[in-house]
């Protein structure tokens, strides 16, 4: 049998094709996710949820046509999003996605939107929420006057492969959202009503590991799923003993936890039925070394008028055969800030006459991701985890990332086979909710290392 999983990125969609009985990977499709919007406002981040349903509906019927007969489709994608809907199912606004501003802007000074919501719900509110969105929109009173309801870009599209017309919502999305009590799993309707909004909009919400309905009336969709619990669960074959790094165009640190509040700089999340996982979350991420090639290829067209294409190339071949240099520079790579802090920014200490230069940099960039995320993990020391697993391509791709990472957190790390964890995760969720596995933990036997 085969199972499909599709993960909607921010900046890319992609499909898997896996063997359910091996768990090998048949086929995977992607394709950029040029669906962005410019906006007017500049704290804005939109894109077309159409333009997107469009790729994700030709990718699949694609992957339908060419593999049949194909069990069940999974989904993941980008959490915190918004998107309005109306009484069909049918979007009424552009998706507002997770690097959206808007909660970041002064409300009733000196608090923004975001730090207002917080204060008056007692939940720990950022910008790019979903729950943060709304509550400026509905301040600006721009909330679309014919929706009925709201939604991932996920949800949206799992319910249209169903042909339904009102989303249903898992736990791992609803959680992003905010305004979510983590104990009675469920959108927190006094804290809600308290700041204003309409409960009536927030979706249905489900923790169940459950199908929405069918595709061409015969394939099981399962509910979509947040694309960090996809990637864990498509990464660590025992939720218990593996710590999760995935470094992408942001990047996390994941891993199961029975702690009742989560360690500061982090957030408890739901992962399947009831159990969490709690995630350190950096907002640059991968994107911080971006900035570094980008930083140097400046550099070149400005002191050599080289207007070379990538300077990755070089990058890589000096990380080949150099160590740290020393002293090494301390850098923070919260270039973006942080959830609890949207207005901190990044620093370089530690500047002396023999490493101020490209190379010293270089190390520090990287080693500053991985402080970043190694900061967020409250058991080091003492830790209860015993394997240290890695995804993403930011990290598969950059063998001195793995090691930084190995040797700060002690442990041997490993790689999955497969390359999109996220939609191995969607897949392997799919084929639980449609009954081929009996538990997510036999479904996750599927996954090996290299």
């Amino acid at each position: 049998m085969k199972a499909i999983g599709l993960d909607i990125g921010t900046t890319t969609i992609c499909a898997i094709v896996i063997d359910t009985e091996e768990g090998k990977v048949l086929h995977a499709a992607s394709v950029a996710n040029d669906a962005v919007i410019n906006s007017e406002k500049p704290y804005e981040r939109i894109q077309s949820p159409n333009k997107i349903l469009e790729k994700c509906m030709s990718i699949v019927e694609n992957l339908v046509d060419r593999f049949a007969p194909i069990s069940c489709i999974g989904i993941t994608g980008q959490m915190h999003g918004l998107l309005y809907i109306d009484k069909d199912g049918d979007a009424v606004s552009p998706l507002y996605y997770w690097q959206d501003e808007s909660g970041n802007q002064k409300y009733k000074d000196p608090e923004s939107f975001a730090q207002y919501l917080s204060r008056i719900t007692g939940y720990n509110m950022a910008t790019g929420f979903g729950a943060t969105t709304y509550f400026c929109h509905n301040e600006n009173l721009i909330v679309p006057e014919n929706a009925k309801s709201f939604c991932t870009i996920h949800d949206y599209v799992a319910m249209k492969l169903c042909e339904n017309k009102m989303p249903i919502m898992h736990t791992s999305n609803a959680a992003s959202y905010g305004l979510f009590d983590l104990n009675s799993l469920a959108f927190d309707r006094e804290a809600i009503e308290k700041s204003g909004l309409d409960y009536n909009m927030f979706p249905i919400v489900t923790s169940e590991t459950k199908c929405l309905g069918f595709y061409e009336e015969s394939i099981p969709v399962s509910v979509a799923i947040g694309d960090n619990q996809a990637s864990f669960l498509g990464s660590v074959n025992d939720v218990d003993s593996c710590i999760l790094v995935n470094v992408g165009t942001g990047s996390q640190v994941s891993f199961s936890t029975e702690l009742i509040q989560p360690h500061e700089g982090t957030e408890l999340r739901p992962l399947i039925d009831d159990s969490y996982i709690c995630v350190g979350s950096s907002l640059c991420g991968g994107r911080a070394f971006a900035m570094l090639e980008k930083f140097l290829r400046e550099t070149a067209n400005l002191v050599a008028h080289d207007n070379i294409k990538s300077a990755y190339p070089a990058i890589d071949k000096y990380l080949e055969n150099s160590e740290m240099p020393e002293p090494p520079l301390d850098v923070s790579t919260r270039f973006s800030g942080s959830r609890e802090q949207p207005e901190e920014r990044g620093s370089i200490k530690n500047i002396g006459t023999n490493n101020f230069n490209p190379q010293a940099l270089i190390w520090g960039i990287l080693n500053g991701m991985v402080q970043e995320l190694k900061s967020m993990y409250p058991f080091y020391g003492n830790t209860p985890h015993s394997v240290l697993i890695g995804s993403g391509n930011g990290l598969r791709k950059n063998k001195t990332l793995q090691n930084l990472f190995s040797k700060s957190f002690g442990m041997e790390l490993k790689i999955p086979v497969h390359c999109e964890e996220a939609a191995f995760g969607a897949a392997l969720f799919g084929m639980t909710a449609s009954g081929i596995f009996e538990s997510m933990k036999k479904a996750q036997s599927l996954i090996k290392y290299e």
